[in-house]
């Protein structure tokens, strides 16, 4: 089985009017899992082979309690009007609630401690992809949620990362690896996505005998060094490409399909975008290891091997070398 939009699948289910508990815990898993209510008792999802492992789970756990359930995949051919199906998912509200809520996190910002207003971003954040995760038919109201999150994005680092750089426009030449074998390499101190991602790249892929120095401002930057992400850098912000994706573009990197997809989730979690399924998981285990580490040297170390391992996963999945 894979995704469709032809297929679809019912679970039918009943359970006795003393299960009141039960049926509440198995509503909800069905509402977080993005089901319709086609009539009392009658739930309808778009088919794929998660979702459907996921019914099977939740159809089990009703013959268990003593009820009924009836799990089937169909086709369009088998449905009368399917051209309505689509509308019984319609996420405009979720998406105008969390608009709402990112309008007032904006107001408010200027105002917070700047972990208070990294905190409610990321609960944004985390809000936005909870919704994608069960938008199967996306709309305009996806798209105003990703230009509102991407807006707040903006007003965090004009608040509290002034040194965050620009995008310009310029072409991105194509370099020479071997020309920039040994050199020392300078960015903004106290690392985070963009740069942290970037210095691994350099390292792993660029120039392994890389040195580093970390700048307390970009002014501060020698005159021999290769500056990368901050404004008026050799390497920086690109059009709407993050510094990663230029260091990439730059190096003829792009040929390698699992650094683009971590491009794609470097540039999600520097500068807001399309959604990427493990933006989450990777925000929460940088933000512990800047927590755990002493300094950027070996918060490069420490995220070098996290990154190695996000790196090797994409590799198994697209095939790549």
């Amino acid at each position: 089985m894979v995704d469709d939009e032809r297929r679809w699948l019912i679970l039918a289910m009943s359970l006795s009017g003393n299960a009141s508990s039960a049926r509440m815990r198995i509503w909800r898993a069905l509402r977080s899992m993005g089901a319709a209510v086609l009539r009392d008792g009658v739930y309808l999802l778009p088919a794929s082979p998660s979702r459907y492992q996921a019914l099977q789970h939740q159809a089990a756990d009703i013959q268990a309690l003593g009820g009924k359930s009836l799990l089937l995949e169909v086709d369009d051919t088998s449905i009368e009007t399917t051209e309505v199906l689509p509308a019984l998912f319609d996420r405009d509200a979720e998406y105008q609630e969390l608009l709402e809520a990112v309008a007032k996190w904006q107001q408010a910002c200027p105002s917070l401690e700047a972990r208070e207003a990294q905190r409610g971003l990321l609960q944004l954040q985390r809000r936005f992809q909870a919704i994608v995760e069960i938008d199967f038919f996306p709309g305009a109201g996806r798209a105003r949620a990703v230009a509102a999150l991407a807006d707040a994005e903006a007003i965090y680092n004009r608040c509290f990362v002034p040194d965050e750089p620009k995008p310009t426009r310029a072409e991105i030449a194509c370099l020479e690896r071997s020309a920039f074998r040994g050199r020392l390499w300078a960015t903004r101190r106290h690392l985070w996505v963009d740069r942290v991602a970037s210095a691994w790249l350099i390292q792993r892929f660029i120039d392994p005998e890389a040195r580093f120095v970390w700048l307390e401002s970009p002014t501060q930057c020698p005159p021999e060094a290769l500056g990368f992400d901050f404004d008026g850098a050799a390497f920086t912000h690109v059009d709407d490409k993050v510094t990663f994706e230029v260091l990439l573009a730059s190096f003829g990197l792009v040929a390698d399909p699992a650094l683009v997809r971590l491009g794609e989730l470097v540039h999600y979690l520097d500068v807001g975008g399309a959604p990427v399924p493990e933006a989450a998981g990777l925000r929460l285990m940088l933000s512990g290891a800047r927590e755990r580490c002493a300094d950027d040297d070996a918060l490069l170390a420490h995220v070098g091997v996290l990154l190695d391992d996000v790196y090797q996963a994409f590799v198994s999945v697209d095939g790549s070398t």
